[in-house]
């Protein structure tokens, strides 16, 4: 049931007359709670605030308004580089391909380790079942050439977390094509005994390949 909008912009106005970090981030929570898509820019907002509690509850009230809230993500200040970072998180939580370009952009080129990972997995978890062919398969291409290109990236989290994009990423690769081989070659080589490359990276390459290969 969508809160009344008497109470959403109570919700909204706490959350701006906040005077204290932990009455910011209880008053994002309550506002988060609310599921209203008209409460996505205030939450959005709150990502840019250098409050990392009201953050991951912006964070989840973003994620849980799904596609309603994508657009009010996309209109981020990009020289906002904390704000960005959680929206990274966000939109690979969300799933909808219009944060596509982000995505690919944080993981070829974002400092930090953790957001690269969200990045990664945010690729293989994108929705496109419901697209046409021919887009679908444009934007598995892009997905698929990112990850390949972060199977050597310095940080085994983030490799990590590309092994479970690569799996996710599968369902929309045509079996056999040289989509498939190409993502079977890179947890192959995520699979790897290598200096640097950690068991739980090679553990989790091998059981997404074992995944990949059952019929």
């Amino acid at each position: 049931m969508e809160m009344a909008p008497d109470a959403l912009l109570a919700c909204i106005a706490a959350v701006q007359e906040a005077t204290s970090s932990e009455a910011l981030v209880l008053a994002t929570r309550q506002l988060a709670a609310a599921g209203h898509p008209e409460a996505a820019p205030v939450l959005v907002e709150v990502l840019g605030f250098n409050n990392p509690g009201a953050a991951v509850a912006a964070v989840d009230g973003l994620i849980a308004l799904g596609a309603r809230a994508v657009e009010a993500l996309l209109q981020l200040d990009p020289q906002n580089y904390g704000a960005r970072a959680w929206a990274v998180r966000a939109l690979a939580g969300i799933g909808d391909v219009r944060g596509l370009e982000l995505l690919v952009d944080a993981l070829g080129s974002d400092v930090a380790a953790s957001v690269r990972r969200a990045a990664a997995r945010g690729l293989g978890s994108l929705q496109l079942e419901q697209l046409p062919a021919a887009e679908r398969s444009a934007i598995a291409e892009r997905c698929l050439a990112a990850l390949e290109a972060a199977t050597s990236d310095g940080e085994w989290v983030v490799r990590y977390a590309v092994a479970v994009g690569l799996e996710g990423l599968a369902p929309h690769l045509e079996p056999s094509s040289s989509r498939w081989q190409r993502a079977e070659a890179s947890l192959a080589q995520l699979s790897e005994t290598l200096a640097g490359n950690p068991e739980v990276v090679r553990l989790r390459a091998n059981l997404a390949l074992i995944r990949l290969r059952q019929p």
